[in-house]
């Protein structure tokens, strides 16, 4: 951009009738120009990567990269009025990290990060591109599966259930996941909140029967 717009002001200059005493004089302005012009279109692209390095700081976690409550929230809400006008399921799991603060409090806080670093990072290696991720804050991460009945959604997240706890015993951290999946076919709830509590609560019925275990459910409003 720089050079063509150097060329443009030295083909305007040059077709405008202006003189010069000396040709050097010429090609020195044209130099000065291609280096004011430079200059601006550097600024204009560290500008541009500071404002997309921002915007992704909006919208995702700071830590592990998932989708952040905010964006997760919104994307959702997108789905649920798409899912209600074409009739498409849908199906949400809510991921709890057992025994989280036990482990920070034995390993460190350090260990902590590294274990919420690799939830995210091995939900999204089984995920599909349409598949989104979220840490909703602490150690609870939440899963959305598009147009996905229950039986697309147990092969999906018994796959990264697998995955989780093969990582965590092979770099002996003592945690399990309770995870709650629940299905929405008919009757889907109109707020994302409403999704979020419902996949919650399937969740807690997980840790309250002893954790470390999937239960899945179809909701029926």
């Amino acid at each position: 951009m720089a050079i063509v717009n150097a060329l443009a002001w030295a083909f305007a200059d040059s077709s405008s009738g202006h003189t010069y005493s000396h040709t050097a004089i010429f090609y020195w302005n044209s130099t000065v120009v291609f280096g004011i012009f430079l200059v601006l279109t550097l600024l204009l692209s560290v500008l541009k990567d500071a404002l997309e390095k921002q915007t992704a700081l909006a919208f995702t976690d700071y830590l592990t990269g998932a989708l952040n409550r905010r964006a997760f929230s919104d994307l959702l809400q997108m789905e649920i009025d798409r899912s209600k006008r074409y009739k498409h399921p849908f199906t949400v799991a809510y991921i709890d990290i057992d025994n989280f603060k036990q482990l920070n409090d034995k390993f460190g806080h350090r260990a902590g990060d590294l274990v919420l670093c690799t939830v995210a990072d091995l939900a999204r290696t089984q995920l599909r591109s349409t598949d989104l991720c979220a840490r909703l804050g602490g150690d609870e991460f939440a899963l959305f599966f598009p147009e996905s009945g229950q039986e697309a959604a147990q092969i999906i997240t018994s796959k990264i259930q697998l995955c989780l706890l093969g990582e965590m015993e092979k770099n002996k951290w003592p945690v399990t996941f309770s995870i709650g999946v629940l299905t929405f076919i008919d009757n889907i709830p109109h707020t994302v909140d409403e999704v979020i509590d419902l996949s919650d609560s399937l969740m807690y019925a997980v840790k309250n029967n002893g954790k470390d275990a999937i239960r899945y459910s179809i909701y029926t409003g």
